[in-house]
């Protein structure tokens, strides 16, 4: 029998194997949601190294949202990450939601990521 944990393994390593096919060597826009914060990294997988990232833990955001748990804070996390994303060069990236269902703060941390100049 399988547990909650391990269906979510299978999910987010089966988008990953998706993704890798797809991706065409662009960087991977990856995201990791807690109860409380919600994380964001552009990674270069061929270099193995982090490109831009952001999270509602950052000092400049912390200030502008009351939690880090709502749609408004993760819109905020997805506009800094892109802003840090072009500043480094990148345009174009490839989205992994991992196990999380494109609803919710992931949609709006992808929305707003693509508002600020990457594209997905």
């Amino acid at each position: 029998m399988s547990t909650q944990k391990d269906l979510r393994e299978r999910r987010r390593q089966r988008l990953r194997f998706q993704l890798r096919l797809k991706s065409g060597g662009r960087p991977r826009l990856s995201v990791f949601r807690s109860g409380k914060n919600i994380y964001a990294q552009v990674i270069d997988d061929a270099a193995g190294r982090t490109l831009a990232a952001a999270s509602t833990l950052d000092k400049g955001l912390r200030s502008t949202i009351e939690g880090g748990t709502d749609v408004k804070a993760a819109g905020a996390v997805g506009k800094l990450l892109a802003e840090r994303a072009v500043a480094a060069g990148v345009s174009k990236v490839v989205f992994d939601r991992g196990a999380y269902l494109y609803h919710g703060r992931i949609k709006a941390l992808a929305e707003a990521a693509r508002e600020g100049g990457l594209s997905f």
